[in-house]
């Protein structure tokens, strides 16, 4: 496993996720020479998953009380992500009209 994250999460936390989730979490830094903006292949992964995530309009703002609705919220949208990628490129079908005869 390996996660990348911005710069803002340097510190003790690189050392809680080997350690606690055996994963590796690497850095991503932007170039000291840069000036403006610039894409950065791994920075623009990352800000394209929450860009992703958030356009789910529940988690645009942290309403939830309990992290664990955050984190079943969270799977929610990325599932949904997921599924509309997969079935991409396929026509759109429309649903088929439901009548209902009342006797």
């Amino acid at each position: 496993r390996h996660v990348f994250a911005d710069q803002g999460f340097t510190g003790r936390l690189i050392d809680w996720t080997r350690d606690t989730l055996r994963t590796t979490l690497q850095i991503v830094r932007k170039p000291t020479d840069q000036r403006g903006f610039a894409v950065h292949p791994r920075r623009w992964v990352v800000e394209r998953t929450l860009a992703w995530l958030t356009a789910c309009r529940r988690l645009a703002r942290d309403y939830e009380r309990h992290p664990a609705v955050s984190e079943a919220l969270i799977r929610w949208a990325a599932i949904a992500g997921m599924t509309r990628r997969i079935t991409r490129g396929q026509p759109a079908r429309r649903q088929a009209r439901r009548t209902f005869t009342w006797t």
